[in-house]
């Protein structure tokens, strides 16, 4: 009987034993397998390598076979052009042209004559002229700082004897020490050409005039105080829309009592036209929510957070950037070469079909038509490899994350399909913060909350002019003309002195425009005189 247990004691180890060595023996064929599929990663990226090394070709990189047949359904079914008559002489291919391009003709001319006196054989002074030789060069003169002294003189009526004065040309405000044309040079200089005030004040100096730093902030404050109604005409524009992006980014502000300067944040927010920036003191979700309660549209922007509370409403719709996940496939190709250019491939397609429309110049339903029969397609095959391939991968791997980002963002990252005013991805927003960067970098921080808050609105002022194409400075010195002192005669309203009105004028009033002038029959008479 004790025999027959031992056997049995033996027995039950075996098992539990060749249990053991089974589960074993599976772990190191899953390890195998991941060893060989590792060694066939690392052989994709010795080949790219070789071919980064080896001379060009000009094959390009083949596409996923699901791309490609794609593209090849897009060719067949592209509009056939109609046949010409075969009497019709072939089309003359364009000459593209060469050499130099010509100056710019609006440019004034310095022009100069030079005519020899004697001849250079000779000696001779009689000389006829036989031949013009006429060259044309970019110059350049520095620009002058200049004094404008206004002389108003007060006369007496003869008949009543009422004594008479003119009013003073237009100034930013009252007792300014600038004229409208400096100080819109000054903001010019700072926040288009991304000027520090140190060094404006620098130059300054250089030329004989000095200028305080205190001064140069109260000329800046000053600015943005007058335009703070237009930017704020601005923000109530991109409310009524039906579209807008936002991006942030971060802005080092000093707040007394303070340690050390307050890491505050900077929201752009935009449409095609108007551009408005806001400073935040942290990126709160429920300041953002707050913000864009009035707001009934599409917003794009970054697959954030803090932007969960917009959407719950229901009366803001999602739409996502496609640069991000764009970025995340290639980041990807360091460990998943081959599937990570695989999925980029469907990205690349979608992105080579939107850069078609818009060479187009496609708009509105042309466009909506466009992306539903070109792109779409390509979307669901893109959508259906991602659901084959995220079971393949390890949850930590980057290009896993990059298809969590797809999958869980899916009906945003493809809103534009359906909706013509919604771009593909959010990148003019983030292009826009290149200059917020430089900005920063030269300035360092803000000096104050306000501070903070008047930056930001010269900013969005200056890139709505950037995004309208107004010529930035002419636009301020228009503009600081009808909001300062002779604001009473010109009696516009904020939407007539926008960038916008500005715009759409004729070429003749546009000339004004960049020339602004008070009406000589509200001024009186007026003698120009330079010394």
């Amino acid at each position: 009987m004790n025999e027959l247990e031992a056997l049995r004691r033996e027995n039950a180890e075996l098992r539990e034993r060749t249990k053991s060595l089974t589960a074993q023996v599976g772990q190191l064929v899953v390890e195998l397998a991941r060893l060989n599929d590792r060694v066939t990663e690392l052989l994709a990226v010795a080949q790219r390598k070789q071919r980064k090394a080896s001379p060009p070709t000009d094959k390009p990189p083949a596409p996923p076979p699901i791309v490609e047949a794609e593209a090849q359904r897009v060719f067949e079914e592209r509009p056939k052009a109609p046949e010409k008559p075969a009497s019709e002489p072939p089309p003359k291919k364009k000459v593209r042209p060469t050499g130099r391009k010509p100056i710019p003709s609006h440019l004034e001319a310095e022009e100069h004559e030079l005519r020899p006196d004697a001849c250079s054989g000779c000696g001779g002074a009689a000389l006829d002229v036989v031949d013009e030789l006429i060259e044309e060069k970019l110059h350049v003169v520095k620009e002058h700082q200049r004094r404008r002294v206004v002389r108003r003189y007060t006369c007496r009526c003869r008949r009543c004897g009422d004594r008479t004065t003119l009013r003073s040309l237009p100034a930013p405000y009252e007792r300014s020490k600038v004229t409208c044309e400096w100080l819109a040079w000054l903001v010019y200089q700072k926040f288009w050409l991304l000027t520090p005030l140190d060094r404006i004040r620098r130059d300054l100096a250089e030329r004989g005039i000095p200028i305080a730093m205190s001064t140069l902030v109260t000329f800046i404050e000053r600015a943005a105080d007058l335009l703070s109604g237009i930017d704020g005409l601005h923000w109530k524009q991109l409310l009524a829309g039906s579209w807008m992006a936002t991006d942030g980014t971060g802005l080092k502000v000093i707040v007394p009592k303070l340690p050390a300067a307050h890491n505050g944040y900077i929201e752009l927010y935009r449409s095609n036209e108007v551009a408005v920036f806001q400073y935040e003191a942290d990126k709160s979700s429920d300041v953002v929510a707050a913000k864009l309660r009035p707001f009934r549209g599409t917003l794009t922007a970054d697959a954030e957070h803090r932007f969960n509370a917009v959407y719950a409403s229901g009366q803001v719709r999602e739409a996502g950037c496609n640069a991000h996940g764009r970025r995340k496939f290639r980041d990807a190709e360091d460990t998943q070469p081959a599937l990570a250019v695989e999925g980029g491939a469907f990205l690349g397609a979608i992105y080579g079909e939107e850069e078609k429309a818009q060479s187009l110049g496609l708009v509105g339903d042309a466009l909506r038509e466009h992306r539903q029969r070109c792109i779409r397609p390509i979307a669901h095959d893109f959508e259906r490899w991602l659901d084959a391939v995220e079971p393949t991968l390890l949850p930590s791997e980057p290009l896993a994350a990059a298809i969590r980002y797809y999958k869980n963002h899916r009906d945003a990252l493809f809103r534009f399909v359906d909706d013509p005013e919604v771009p593909i991805d959010n990148s003019p927003t983030e292009r826009e913060f290149q200059n917020v960067a430089e900005l920063r970098l030269n300035m360092l921080f803000a000096g104050s909350t306000e501070g903070a808050h008047r930056a930001c609105v010269l900013l969005g002022i200056v890139a709505t002019c950037r995004a309208q194409g107004v010529p930035a400075q002419a636009y301020l010195s228009w503009v600081f003309e009808r909001l300062g002192t002779h604001r009473d005669v010109f009696a516009l309203s904020l939407e007539d002195m926008t960038p916008r009105p500005s715009r759409r004028r004729s070429p003749d009033a546009q000339a004004r425009f960049l020339t602004p002038r008070i009406p000589a029959s509200l001024m009186g008479h007026d003698t120009t005189r330079r010394t």
